[in-house]
């Protein structure tokens, strides 16, 4: 791994910045991707922004910024792109900044003012090196400023068109992605975490190892589309198998749900019925259970641990107690009250609830034999 220090003017890194929206914002000539396809949007606010300019006209060191080579004479910013676009952006004449009282466009500034911005250094060091070499080496610095992401750390490697064809689809507040799956599932295109939660649903579809392992395989790839199909494939799955919308659906991690139980064939109606009935069953203590359990309860006999149903009190579990005598119904032993714990007799799974007529008292051992316990 290579990392050179290097001392670059502001004046130098204005030559030729060009902000291209979506396409990307571009300086130095032409040489430095400001924003990558990796980064998040600008987010700093105006205070911030005006902040920096502060910085620089006082002649303070702003934290190093870090560059990633990427050719023979061209450059992606891994860390610096907010500090980069302040000066750039008030150079550019988006926003003003206050001296003595005063609202100060960049070409309304002293010549002085105007000079200090522009013979300013901002000390960045420049990485080159192997995919695996950069991305341990950014993991260990991770980054000065706001942290990067796991996803953003593995994005300042993996560029190309394929990951710019994914940050299409999965990075932007009013990404397609965002659009399609914002009901059921939670996370900050702008931080990545859209696009993470795909990768490591398809890794897991497709028995890949990891992530980094997934976009090495794609890095030259021409586009994202196995990827975009992919989570668009989950997300209609779920509208599918249960049409009618809860709120507690968003969060689940349905990526998984569809890779487990997507060639199992069930009936909508009918699993529609089921969720508006666990809904409805004071029972269930984890409504969130109530989807992955309908999809497993067939083959899982311990599917009923998902919903965390509601356990039998102690007033219940002694009067069951001393209505046996002690006595385990199944073993026909005798056992101290702490030795045994409350079943159902009719099972919850064929309509029996957590009340003291269906409570009895099993010893542990007879009680984890059962298949059929809440």
């Amino acid at each position: 791994m290579k990392i050179e220090p290097k001392a670059v003017k502001v004046r130098e890194v204005f030559e030729s910045y060009v902000d291209n929206g979506d396409d990307g914002v571009f300086a130095y000539g032409g040489k430095l991707a400001v924003r990558p396809a990796y980064q998040r949007e600008f987010v700093y606010n105006q205070e911030q922004s005006e902040a920096v300019i502060h910085t620089v006209l006082n002649g303070f060191p702003l934290n190093v910024m870090y560059w990633v080579k990427v050719g023979n004479d061209s450059y992606e910013v891994l860390d610096g792109q907010q500090r980069t676009l302040s000066v750039m952006q008030y150079l550019k004449h988006k926003f003003p900044i206050t001296l003595d009282d005063k609202k100060y466009y960049w070409d309304a500034l002293p010549d002085d003012k105007y000079n200090a911005i522009m013979n300013y250094e901002f000390m960045v060091y420049i990485c080159e090196g192997t995919e695996s070499e950069k991305l341990d080496w950014f993991k260990v610095v991770n980054i000065a400023g706001e942290k990067l992401s796991d996803q953003e750390l593995r994005n300042s490697v993996y560029t190309g068109e394929w990951l710019s064809d994914a940050k299409r689809h999965f990075s932007k507040r009013n990404c397609a992605a965002k659009g399609l799956s914002d009901k059921y599932i939670t996370g900050d295109p702008n931080r990545q975490e859209l696009l993470e939660k795909a990768l490591k649903g398809i890794c897991e579809y497709q028995n890949i190892k990891d992530i980094t392992e997934y976009m090495a395989i794609h890095k030259s790839d021409k586009d994202a589309d196995e990827l975009w199909q992919y989570f668009q494939d989950v997300i209609h799955w779920v509208e599918k198998i249960f049409p009618k919308y809860y709120k507690d659906m968003k969060g689940l991690d349905w990526c998984h749900l569809y890779n487990e139980y997507h060639s199992n064939t069930y009936n909508s109606s009918e699993i529609s019925q089921e969720v508006k009935r666990l809904h409805e069953d004071e029972d269930v203590q984890k409504p969130k259970g109530i989807y992955e359990y309908l999809l497993c309860k067939d083959k899982d006999p311990f599917a009923e641990r998902l919903l965390s149903l509601r356990a039998f009190d102690k007033r219940d579990k002694m009067a069951a107690y001393s209505r046996q005598n002690g006595i385990c119904p199944i073993c026909k032993q005798h056992f101290e009250f702490d030795e045994m714990e409350g079943d159902h007799i009719k099972p919850w799974s064929k309509g029996g609830h957590t009340v003291q007529d269906n409570c009895q008292m099993l010893c542990k051992d007879c009680n984890g034999k059962k298949s059929d316990k809440y």
